[in-house]
C-alpha cells in the first residue's frame, strides 16, 4: 500500500535559534513521594552519608537534567524556608495545606543544594509569596547568597554551608493566579507584589535572573489578561515568565491526546505575542523570554486537583503518601516526546523549562522504599532530547498528511523539528507520527549541511501502545533501532519511514 509522504527540508540559513541547555530542566516537589523515598531515603541500601539514593542519582544524570526547580509547586505557596535549616532533629513538622499531608522538612534547603551539587545541575528556587512576601524573600536570598558577614549568611555558616549557594534563578512563587493557590491572589495584587520583591532581590543582587507566574494554562478564564497586567507592573524588573501545561488522554479520544502539543504551541505563541505587545505599549527596548517550568502529561481529573483522581482524600495528613503516581504507556511517551519538540520548535523564546516531576510523581523515574529504581516510559524521550537537542534549532516546516481530530481539528501527522551540533557537525532529526495504526512516509531535503551518513534511528513505539514498564517488568518498554536499510541517506535527501505511533531520533552526520 502506498501512504501519503511528509516532507521537510533542512538548511542551515534558516533557524529558529539556539536551544538554551535549561530546555531540559526538572522539578522537584515536597508533593507525595518525590522528596522522602524518592531521592532521599536515609537507610536505602544505596543511600549515600546524606541519604541520598544512589540509584536514583545515577538514573537523574542518565537523565540529562541540567536544572531543577524547587521546592515546588503548591506546596510552595505557604512553606517557610526557615523550617528546613539547621539540625534535623529540631526542625519542626508542619502541615502541607496544597497536598494535605505532613512535612517533616528533614530534606530543605540545604539538602537540596547538596542534592544538585551531585548531579552536577543548576537550581531554580521558588519563593513563597502566597503566605510570605517581601521580607521572607529577601531573608531567603541573604541566607543562600551572601558571602558572610551577616546574621543569615553566618547562619548558613553555622549550618555547615560555609560556601555560598549561588542561586541565580528564582520563581516568583507559583500559580498565583490559580484559586487553589494558598495565598491567591489577583492579577494586580500579584503584578505589585512580584514588583516589589523584584526590586528588592535585585538590590541585593542584579545579576539575579527572576521568573514572574504566568498563567497556570491557557484554559485559565483569566489568560492573557493576567500575563498583560502582571508585566504592565514588572516588565523591566523580570526576566521570563511562566506557563504551566498538563496533557492525558480523556474520554478515549486518543486522537486528540496525540496532538496535545497543537495546544503547546499556541500556548507558546499567544504568551509571546502578549508579551511583545506589553513591551510595545511600554516602547521598552527588552524582550521578556519564556520558563515553561511545568509541563508533562498528567491523568487529573478537573483543572488542578489537590489529590489523585484515584487516590482518597488523605485526611489523616499522612506523611510522604503515594499520590499522582502515573504509570506512563508507550502512548504517553510518544505524546511526551511531541511535547520535547513543541519547546524545541520555540527556543528562541523558551529558555527554561521543566520536567514536572522529577521522581515518583508524574515522573520519569520511578522507586519502591527500600528496593529498586527504574525508568518510565518517557524517561528515554527526555534523555534522548537533552543529549542530541543542544545546538541551533534548524527551522523546521513540514508538508504532511493530516488526520481529523475532535479536539483541534485537522492536525499534521507529522511533528518533527531537528537540532544542529556547530561544533561536531551532527544533525538530530526529533519526529512522531501521530497516526495510530498506518506508517508515514518521510523525505528529508539537506542543503548546505555537509551530510552525508545516518549515524541512528532510534524509535520508541510498540504493537501494544499500553505497554508500560513496572517493578516487575521495569524494562518492557525502550527504544529499539530501526530496522536495517530503511533510514538511507542519498543524493542530499533522507528517506525513512516512521512507525506508526512512535518517537523517532534520527542523527545524521
Amino acid at each position: 500500500m502506498n501512504h501519503p509522504v511528509a516532507r521537510f527540508a533542512l538548511d542551515p540559513d534558516f533557524t529558529v535559534g539556539e536551544s538554551d541547555p535549561r530546555l531540559f530542566g526538572s522539578f522537584v516537589e515536597h508533593l507525595g513521594r518525590c522528596v522522602y523515598t524518592g531521592i532521599y531515603e536515609p537507610g536505602h541500601p544505596t543511600a549515600d552519608a546524606a541519604g541520598l539514593r544512589t540509584d536514583v542519582l545515577d538514573l537523574v544524570r542518565e537523565l540529562g537534567v541540567t536544572v531543577i526547580r524547587y521546592p515546588g509547586g503548591n506546596f510552595v505557596s505557604a512553606y517557610q524556608w526557615e523550617d528546613g535549616v539547621g539540625p534535623r532533629d529540631v526542625r519542626p513538622r508542619r502541615l502541607d495545606l496544597a497536598w494535605r499531608s505532613t512535612e517533616s522538612n528533614q530534606f530543605g534547603l540545604g539538602e537540596f543544594i547538596d542534592f544538585v551539587r551531585k548531579i552536577d545541575t543548576e537550581p531554580m528556587m521558588a519563593i513563597n509569596l502566597g503566605t510570605r512576601g517581601v521580607a521572607e524573600a529577601i531573608a531567603l536570598q541573604e541566607y543562600a547568597n551572601h558571602p558572610g558577614g551577616t546574621q543569615l549568611s553566618d547562619l548558613r555558616a553555622a549550618h555547615g554551608d560555609k560556601e555560598p549557594y549561588g542561586i541565580r534563578l528564582w520563581c516568583l512563587g507559583n500559580e498565583m493566579d490559580g484559586p487553589w493557590q494558598t495565598g491567591h491572589k489577583t492579577a494586580e495584587e500579584y503584578g505589585r507584589l512580584a514588583t516589589e520583591t523584584a526590586r528588592a532581590m535585585r538590590q541585593i543582587d542584579p545579576g539575579v535572573e527572576l521568573v514572574a507566574c504566568g498563567s497556570s494554562s491557557q484554559g485559565m478564564d483569566t489568560f492573557a489578561a493576567w500575563e498583560a497586567t502582571v508585566l504592565q507592573h514588572a516588565y523591566e524588573l523580570v526576566d521570563h515568565i511562566s506557563l504551566h501545561a498538563y496533557y492525558h488522554e480523556a474520554d478515549g479520544d486518543r486522537d486528540s491526546f496525540l496532538a496535545s502539543a497543537v495546544d503547546t504551541e499556541s500556548f507558546i505563541e499567544n504568551v509571546v505575542a502578549t508579551c511583545d505587545h506589553v513591551g510595545a505599549r511600554l516602547k521598552s527596548k527588552k524582550r521578556i523570554n519564556l520558563s515553561f517550568d511545568e509541563w508533562n502529561v498528567w491523568y487529573q481529573a478537573g483543572g488542578c486537583p489537590q489529590l489523585a483522581p484515584d487516590a482518597p482524600p488523605n485526611q489523616d495528613w499522612a506523611e510522604a503518601p503515594r499520590l499522582l503516581e502515573d504509570n506512563y504507556s508507550v502512548t504517553d511517551a510518544v505524546v511526551f516526546g511531541s511535547l520535547l519538540i513543541a519547546l524545541l520548535r520555540h527556543a528562541d523564546r523558551v529558555k527554561v523549562a521543566c520536567l514536572a516531576q522529577l521522581v515518583n510523581v508524574i515522573a520519569p523515574i520511578a522507586t519502591e522504599p527500600g528496593g529498586p529504581a527504574w525508568r518510565q516510559t518517557t524517561f528515554f524521550p527526555f534523555a534522548q532530547a537533552s543529549a542530541h537537542g543542544r545546538g541551533t534549532v534548524l527551522a523546521v516546516r513540514p508538508e504532511s498528511p493530516a488526520y481529523e481530530t475532535k479536539r483541534f481539528g485537522d492536525v499534521p501527522l507529522l511533528h518533527a523539528t531537528a537540532v544542529r551540533d556547530e561544533a561536531g557537525g551532527e544533525v538530530t532529526v526529533f519526529a512522531v507520527n501521530r497516526s495510530q495504526s498506518e506508517p508515514l512516509p518521510l523525505e528529508v531535503t539537506l542543503r548546505g549541511l555537509g551530510l552525508d551518513r545516518v549515524l541512528t534511528h532510534s524509535v520508541l513505539a510498540d504493537a501494544d501502545p499500553d505497554a508500560r514498564n513496572t517493578r516487575d517488568e521495569p524494562t518492557r518498554v525502550a527504544p529499539h533501532e530501526a530496522s536495517e536499510g530503511a533510514t538511507v541517506l542519498a543524493d542530499g535527501t533522507l528517506r525513512t519511514t516512521l512507525e506508526p505511533m512512535s518517537w523517532n531520533v534520527i542523527r545524521l552526520a
